[in-house]
Parts: C-alpha cells; sequence; structure tokens
C-alpha cells in the first residue's frame, strides 16, 4: 500500500536523538532475566546431561548481540578488515587467553619486543606463538595444519600491514566465519609514519615494546564489527553473565560509535538497534520515526507513480504505451512468425495425397516380397 500525501519527511537540519540510556538499560534487564530463565528451563527438559559441560560456565559465556538495521544496504571495501570500537567493558579479560601475533618479516625482531623488561609480564603470559608471514605461509599450507592453528589460540592478531594477505594464507578455516579472525593491530614505528623511509634502508619499522603492547591491549578489549553488504550488522557487545548496567554500557557506545563512523549518513539511514541472546527474541533500544530516507523513497496516493506501481501488468503489444511523464512512446511493430524449415515445401492437394500414400505402399510391398524372396534363396 503506498504512503499517504500527507507524509513529511525530517529535514537535515534537525538532529536525531541518540540512543537512550532509561531504554537501553530496561532492555539489558529484561534479556538478562529471560536468558536466565531460558537456560533453566532448557537444563530441566534436557533428556540427556553432558557431564563434561558446566551448565553455569557456558550460561555465563553466552553472548550478548546488538543488531543495527539500516534504511539502505552499507558496502564496506574492507569487508575482510575488522573495525574496532573502544567500549568501557572490555570482552576479553580472561589471563588464560591464548594468543597468537602474525607479524611483518622478520618474526624475531617482534619476538624482542616482548621479551624486553619493557613489555608487561600478564601480557607476555598470553602471546604464546609470534610468526610472520612468510613462515606461515611456508608451515599452514594444508588444511588440517590450518584447522590445529585455529584450535590452538583463542584470539589471533594481525600486523595492519599484512592483514589484507592473510586470508589467503589462512583460508576458509578462519575467514568462514568471524569468531576468530585476526584483529589488526599497529605495529609500524610512530617516528616512521611522520617521515618516509630512504630507498634501501634494511632497519626493521618496529614500534616499542610500551607502544605494542598498549596497541594489543586496546585491540583485544574492543569490539570488532565486521560490515557486510547488507542492511543488517551484528555486533556482540557482552556475555550472560555481566550486569546490566554494563551492557547498557557497552550498547551505547557501541551504538552511537557505529552510526557515526560506519554508517553513511548515519542517524537518518538507521531503521532500528536491538540487542539479543544467541536464541531469544530481539528488545528494541531505539526505533526511527521515519521509514525512508530521501523524500523520492515515498510515493504518494493518487499520483502516476503509485498508479503506475499499483496497476497491474498487461501485454501492451501494438498499443501505445504512456510513460510517467505523460509522453507517448513510438508503436512497436509486431514480430513476424519465422517460417519453419518443413513448411517451405508446398503441401500437395487431398486427391494427390491420396495417390502419394498408394504408390508408397504398393512399392513398400514390392520391396518386401523381393526381400523375402532373396532370403529364400
Amino acid at each position: 500500500m503506498a504512503p499517504a500525501k500527507d507524509m513529511v519527511l525530517r529535514s537535515d537540519s534537525q538532529v536525531v536523538a541518540p540512543v537512550s540510556p532509561e531504554q537501553t538499560l530496561k532492555a539489558s534487564k529484561a534479556l538478562l532475566v529471560h536468558m536466565k530463565k531460558a537456560t533453566k528451563e532448557k537444563a530441566a527438559t534436557a533428556t540427556k546431561k553432558n557431564l563434561l559441560e558446566d551448565d553455569e560456565s557456558a550460561a555465563n559465556e553466552t553472548p550478548i548481540w546488538m543488531t543495527v538495521t539500516t534504511k539502505r544496504h552499507i558496502t564496506d571495501n574492507n569487508r575482510l578488515k575488522p573495525h574496532k570500537i573502544t567500549v568501557p567493558h572490555k570482552l576479553a579479560t580472561s589471563p588464560e587467553l591464548s594468543i597468537c601475533l602474525i607479524s611483518a618479516s622478520p618474526q624475531r625482531a617482534y619476538k624482542n619486543l616482548i621479551a624486553s623488561e619493557e613489555f608487561p609480564e600478564e601480557w607476555r603470559k598470553r602471546i604464546d606463538r609470534v610468526i610472520d608471514l612468510t613462515k606461515l605461509t611456508a608451515k599452514y599450507k594444508r588444511y588440517e595444519e590450518q584447522r590445529k592453528l585455529f584450535a590452538e589460540h583463542d584470539i589471533f592478531l594481525g600486523d595492519s600491514r599484512i592483514i589484507n594477505r592473510l586470508p589467503k594464507a589462512l583460508g576458509k578455516v578462519f575467514y568462514k566465519t568471524t569468531a576468530k579472525r585476526p584483529i589488526p593491530i599497529d605495529l609500524q614505528s610512530r617516528e616512521d609514519k611522520k617521515t618516509k623511509r630512504t630507498k634501501g634502508d634494511d632497519s626493521v619499522n618496529t614500534c616499542t615494546a610500551a607502544e605494542m603492547a598498549a596497541e594489543i591491549e586496546k585491540s583485544v578489549g574492543a569490539v570488532q564489527v565486521h560490515l557486510s553488504p547488507s542492511t543488517n550488522t551484528a555486533v556482540r557487545i557482552g556475555y550472560a553473565s555481566w550486569t546490566a548496567e554494563q551492557i547498557a554500557a557497552n550498547a551505547e557506545a557501541v551504538a552511537n560509535e557505529l552510526v557515526k563512523k560506519l554508517i553513511p549518513q548515519q542517524w537518518k539511514n538507521v531503521k532500528s538497534i536491538y540487542i539479543k541472546g544467541p536464541e531469544s527474541a530481539a528488545l528494541p533500544i531505539w526505533l526511527t520515526d521515519e521509514l525512508w530516507l530521501e523524500e523520492k523513497d515515498v510515493v504518494a496516493d493518487g499520483s502516476e507513480e503509485a498508479k503506475a506501481l499499483m496497476a497491474p501488468e498487461k501485454a501492451n503489444v501494438g498499443k501505445k504505451r504512456k510513460s510517467l511523464d505523460g509522453t507517448s512512446e513510438p508503436e512497436t511493430a509486431p514480430k513476424k512468425a519465422k517460417k519453419s524449415k518443413l513448411s517451405t515445401k508446398a503441401e500437395p492437394a487431398g486427391d494427390d495425397l491420396d495417390k502419394e500414400i498408394a504408390e508408397r505402399k504398393t512399392k513398400l510391398k514390392k520391396q518386401k516380397a523381393a526381400a523375402k524372396k532373396t532370403v529364400d534363396v
């Protein structure tokens, strides 16, 4: 059904209100209550129980997602390179995390930075492997080797200078989902960014140990946003073990930063924002008052455009077609029927046809008799 004539779009000068903290906190509390209740009911009605799985720890690690729906498709050129958003409450804070750092060549320079005294001890324990792109490509060629590497570590970090070359080196094991895609980090020297390197300079372009540790801490705790060419984007903002205040704070920070930096036309292009669990219903925290982005998206009732959209399609062969602007298009000539190759030969009349059939039958009988005579001899 076409929209009404008096539909009025908000002007560009008016500012759209950001996400309401009260509504976000209210939705977070309701979501946590629903998820805890659903977890208990699922455990009570389960026919088989896994003795190796801790129900409480599994429930605490259940992620909470925020989904942003836009009015028009978002096209992101760097889809394999996630965007990072800093949040008040970091996602990865466990001291038992296993981190794999994929660096530029040579890897020895980055191992020395991690082993230096300036590098914090708490992060040194979490980094279990440092490998450069050259050795990564040579050592992990096979699918089984890539699967083994995928299972050995919780988080993968990649130097931003070689992050676009990792999909070819790691394959679909890492990039078929967004669970463990390498997170880009900046390991380049801060001084070399300001001054150009001379040709033939063989010095390793690395940052200091303190800068490297700060970059790793910032990247591991940030929220990763993977945009896809669609109208829907899902971002993990917390876990079921968190409080409603922590989830609401992260949701507000991610929503404002995501709309401000990554969505074209910002709030004007946003339709709705929800928070949800993996199997729960989506609870709204922000809804737009306008379903259209521009005035050209709205068609008034009774207009020529509305009539053209609502009218059923009819065959227009041999008729004049009228465009929306009122001008008539020239009449299209009917297509000539193609002549069949079989019809090129003139068909005989009725009496001649009967005579021809009789002659063919007589000829066929003679051929059969001659063949039978030859067989008998």
